[in-house]
């Protein structure tokens, strides 16, 4: 569970309630019906016309990696590499075809499955890279389904704002009614401008974020496996993997 995801969305919600209760209002006076559907309504209709099924689905799957994301452990992943490493060395790369199914990654088993199998090393590069790349592909597609979320309800909050402003002007003569829509007007806004700002595109951001890790370690797979199948001894690749687990570290302190 990625617990900096949900206080993120809890803290900033809570800070601005708490905001308003300090200005005198109150929770209910941004509980308004006709401003949600205005916002959150149109925003899906734009981005449901935006993008394909396809897309929309693999935005909502991803959504789950926010929150409770492959946790990259890349001291793991060397000891691992290191493991098959030191059995090729021993009894040869086609040993590993049965020890492949054991491992821990897809593009890991891809890879040894390849090297097993005597494929050039050239066509396991090649391999390998499209399935990062097919990846890399899903998660900048979801990302950018919940970044057009971001973009849009804002404009859609202005929309509702209008929408409002012109209830108000048809009931002028009504005073009864120009609260209803003087309230919607303002809390449309409010809706657009927070869900963009709290919700969509921090999610988008956190995306590409913790994705970044996964890719390091599936670049971090690639030179273990043509290492591998070059057949370097195993304390070179552990020094070789080495750098990546560095550059990990690294990233981590930087956050």
């Amino acid at each position: 569970m990625d617990f900096t995801s949900l206080i993120g969305i809890f803290f900033g919600i809570v800070c601005i309630l708490i905001g308003q209760a300090l200005e005198g209002g109150n929770v209910g006076q941004l509980l308004q019906i006709t401003a949600a559907f205005i916002v959150f309504g149109g925003t899906a209709g734009a981005v449901i016309l935006s993008f394909s099924v396809n897309e929309l689905k693999n935005a909502f799957v991803l959504l789950k990696d926010v929150f409770v994301g492959e946790k990259v452990d890349f001291d793991e992943v060397t000891s691992e590499i290191i493991k098959f490493a030191t059995k090729a060395r021993r009894e040869g790369v086609i040993s590993l075809e049965k020890e492949a199914r054991n491992a821990s990654d897809s593009l890991l088993v891809l890879g040894l499955e390849a090297v097993s199998d005597g494929t050039d090393p050239a066509l396991v590069r090649q391999m390998m890279e499209t399935q990062i790349t097919l990846l890399e592909e899903k998660v900048g597609g979801g990302a950018k389904v919940w970044e057009s979320a971001g973009g849009f309800s804002p404009t859609i909050g202005i929309i509702g704002a209008v929408l409002g402003l012109i209830q108000v002007m048809q009931n002028l003569s009504d005073p009864s009614k120009l609260g209803a829509g003087i309230a919607v007007a303002f809390v449309a806004t409010v809706y657009g401008v927070g869900a963009a700002n709290l919700i969509f595109i921090p999610i988008s951001t956190k995306l590409k974020f913790k994705y970044k890790k996964v890719f390091l370690k599936k670049e971090m797979i690639v030179e273990g496996i043509l290492a591998i199948q070059a057949g370097e001894s195993p304390a070179l690749i552990e020094r070789k993997l080495q750098a990546y687990v560095l550059d990990s570290h690294m990233k981590e302190e930087e956050v």
